[in-house]
This record gives C-alpha cells, structure tokens and sequence, in this order.
C-alpha cells in the first residue's frame, strides 16, 4: 500500500469498541491477570504490557504506523528527537567506541556529539558532508555507526547518501540517518540501503507543534547484519540484566528490542501515551502537508536567489544549488519546507528578523505556522566560531521553517523585510 494509505490505516486493529479514532490509552500501568501472568510477562513468556515506560498500545500505534510508513521492520518511540539520536548511539556504543560522523549537523545533535557523548568515553570523529570518501580514513574497529542528516539543519546540505552505504558495506558498519527535515514522503532511507532512521516526531509529524517526541525505525533484514557481527558482539551474547536472552536468537526486531529492554527500561526517556496520540494525528496528514510544504518553499527560494539584498540562497531544488544533483537524485515530491540565505552580517539579519510579521521567531521547525531562526545566535550559540562554519553557519544566515499559509503572502513579508 502507498504510505499515505498507511499512515491513516496501519498499526490498528480496532479495539472491542471499534472507534474509528485510535483510542488514548492515558495510563501509567497495566493489570496482571495472575501473579503468573505478571511472571510470564516479565520473563518474555507472554507478549503484553506491564508499565508505559516499556510499551502502551497508544505508542505501540505510533510505532507500528511509522514503521510501515517509511518502510521499516519495527520502530522505537521515544521522548524527544534528540533522545531518539542517543538511545541509537548508545545502543551500539560502549566506552573506547567511536561514531563517524558527516560535519553538517543541528547543533543539538552536534552539542550531545562533541559533548556528552564524550563524558560517556564515546569518540565522534568528524567528515566531510561534501567528501563522503574521507569518512573511510576515521574508520577502525571500534568504529559502531555512520551517523548523517538526509537534509542537513540548518545549511540545507544532501550527502552522497549512495557513496556512505557503500563505505559502510564495505567495512559492515551500521548506517544511521537522521530524517526529520525530509520525512519518509521525501527521502526513503531503506531504499538507499540505509540501517536506521531517526526521526524528531516533533518537528513535521506532529505539523503544529503540539507535542515533543522521537522515533528510531530499523530496516527490514538488520537481524541477520548484526548477527556474528563482531562489531556488535553484545547483540549476539546473552543479557545477564534480562534472563539472558540474546537478541539475535530471537524472531523480534533486535535494534529496536535492545533499546526498549536495554535502554528505555533503564533510562526511561518515553512518550507520554498523549503525545503519541497527537503525533498518530500528524502522520495522518504528513504527505500532504511535506507536500504543500515543498511546493511553497521553492517559490520562495526562487525569490530571494533574484533579491539584491540576499548574497546566498540555500535550498536544494533551486537550479545552481550545489546539493541539487544529489536533492534530484535522492529527494521524491520536494526538498522539504526549510531554507536558508545569508544576508551578509549579524546586524542586517537582526534587522530583517526583527521586521517580520508573519514568520514567528523560534527555534523549532515543521510547523504549519512560518518560523524564522538566526542560528548562529540560538541554536549554536554555543559553538565556537571554527565549530560554526563547520556547521554551515555564518553570522547571516537566516533559516526558515517555511508553514502552510498563503506563499504569496510570506514572500511579501519577506520582501518589506529585506527592503
């Protein structure tokens, strides 16, 4: 079935009172039948749930409707964007290991990579986005992942996404894409041979900025990499802290299993049961929404590339762009509703901030409502001048999240705001 039939339809059976509307299972924990029911479920004798920090059948939705719309095995729910990012790290990574990692990233993603994955004696080791070749020399055999943005946050950069999952074949290193600006309608990562997906559920599945929330999906297959894969020896030895079991030996998704048993249990950044409603709503319209979404962003790319007062603008699907061989290439329905352009200096972008009216200044993306960011002041303040350009970011450059409202009405806010 096509996704967008998926998003509204897959993951539910209707329940005994065979709503329409997924139901909002709002609730901390569930009955035992028996004491030996309790027993059989915690010993993974018996499928069910226990305590909504393992599962709820709210987020068991989510999870399942996700999986299917971006062509996954099985998906991992979690809190927020950037717990999803740790929990995939973390659930290859030990102390000595290492990630390698393309040098185009938000600067949350780039904050927890240099910072506190560090203090957890994980090494991220830095590539070129437009050299994909130089990844290769940052590999050894305490390498655990490659880790990339399918469209990059905030400098709206495409990697060779073919030439990484090469690299990776070759050296069986698990690949991991973070697919939040794109979506599953706009780049499908297991087509292209990608391992993981991550997702911050927050940006454009939720579509109005209603509800936090991440998503790790796992491809079709990823069983039988892991398996014998001496990289990963601790998906095919036994869990002492759960009875044990060995992933690999089992019939269920083990990325995903290790990280509910492994990871969720003990850390317990989870969706709250609410959140995962909001977000099952989100996905229903999504490919509508990426849709429109794109349509409205290359006009306004086309714009401000022909405004006198705009030195760069950044945005894959703009003819000249130097990412528009790969957008064409690996992007399906459009590049997505962000933009960037440089207006030259700190100053005149504060300037044209400032006079906005119809785009809101925040720090979020996704949304339905037109958002503008200055990034260099917000969301990677905190990184050094060097660490910047490294990230695309230069003291002009402005983002836009650019919403569903009218295009023509946002390009002549841009424009009396440019003037």
């Amino acid at each position: 079935m096509d996704a967008k039939t998926l998003a509204i339809h897959a993951g539910y059976d209707k329940d005994s009172q065979l709503t329409m509307a997924v139901p909002l299972y709002q609730t901390t924990a569930f009955e035992f039948k028996s004491t030996e029911h309790g027993a059989d479920l915690f010993a993974l004798r018996d499928l069910g749930n226990i305590y909504t920090r393992l599962s709820n059948p709210t987020t068991d939705i989510l999870e399942k409707r996700f999986a299917e719309v971006e062509g996954g095995h099985a998906a991992i729910a979690t809190a927020s964007g950037m717990s999803a990012i740790f929990y995939a790290i973390a659930n290859v990574c030990e102390p000595g290991d290492n990630v390698v990692v393309a040098d185009k990233l938000y600067g949350g993603t780039y904050n927890q990579f240099t910072h506190t994955l560090k203090r957890f004696g994980i090494e991220v080791r830095f590539f070129d986005t437009f050299n994909v070749e130089s990844a290769e020399e940052s590999i050894d055999d305490k390498t655990k992942a490659i880790f990339f943005e399918s469209i990059t946050n905030p400098s709206i950069d495409i990697i060779d996404v073919e030439g990484i999952v090469n690299i990776a074949k070759k050296y069986e290193i698990l690949t991991m894409v973070d697919n939040t600006v794109a979506t599953p309608y706009l780049f499908r990562p297991f087509d292209w041979g990608i391992d993981i997906s991550i997702h911050s559920t927050s940006k454009y599945t939720t579509g109005q900025g209603l509800a936090m929330g991440g998503i790790i999906v796992e491809r079709n297959g990823l069983n039988e990499f892991l398996k014998s894969n001496p990289r990963y020896e601790h998906f095919n030895k036994p869990d002492m802290s759960y009875h044990g079991l060995v992933y690999t030996d089992l019939d269920f998704p083990a990325f995903c299993l290790r990280t509910r048993l492994g990871l969720m249990r003990d850390l317990g950044a989870v969706p709250a049961p609410f959140n995962s409603w909001l977000l099952i709503q989100g996905l229903e319209t999504l490919g509508l929404r990426m849709k429109a979404h794109s349509e409205s962003t290359l006009k306004i790319a086309k714009f401000l590339s022909q405004n006198e007062n705009v030195s760069e603008t950044k945005y894959p699907l703009l003819e000249g762009d130097k990412n528009y061989d790969n957008a064409v290439k690996y992007l399906k329905g459009g590049a997505s509703g962000l933009i960037s352009f440089d207006v030259g200096s700190f100053d005149k972008a504060k300037s044209v901030i400032d006079k906005l009216e119809i785009f809101s200044l925040v720090t979020n993306i996704g949304d339905t409502k037109s958002i503008v960011t200055h990034s260099a002041s917000t969301t990677h303040q905190q990184l050094s001048e060097e660490d910047l350009l490294a990230c695309g970011v230069t003291p002009g450059l402005i983002r836009l999240s650019v919403g569903l409202e009218e295009v023509d009405d946002l390009i002549n806010d841009l424009e009396q705001a440019l003037a």
